[in-house]
């Protein structure tokens, strides 16, 4: 299974999402330092779920983290996450 594979299984199972979307923009750090050169290194998360609803964005990124903990300590470089509550003024940008 693909690392994008099991982000998105991880964030699906973890959060019912009504919308995710999982980019690997690894291709766009290639041969910068930190980059392993593995292709599945950078990604970015865009996630529409209610439990992101009233909390802050560093509650709502925690939580992401959280249920990526094994990805990000294994491989996973950096990710840039975009967490929502469906209808959520931030959503509708």
């Amino acid at each position: 299974m693909s690392m994008d594979e099991r982000i998105e299984e991880k964030l699906r199972a973890s959060f019912a999402p009504t919308s995710l979307e999982v980019l690997n923009e690894s291709h766009l750090h290639s041969g910068h330092h930190g980059s392993p050169g593995t292709g599945e290194s950078h990604y970015r998360v865009r996630i529409v779920a209610e439990v992101f609803r009233g909390r802050s964005r560093i509650e709502q990124h925690r939580l992401v983290n959280a249920a990526l903990a094994e990805e990000l300590a294994g491989g996973v470089h950096a990710l840039a996450i975009k967490a929502s509550a469906p209808a959520d003024p931030e959503h509708a940008r």
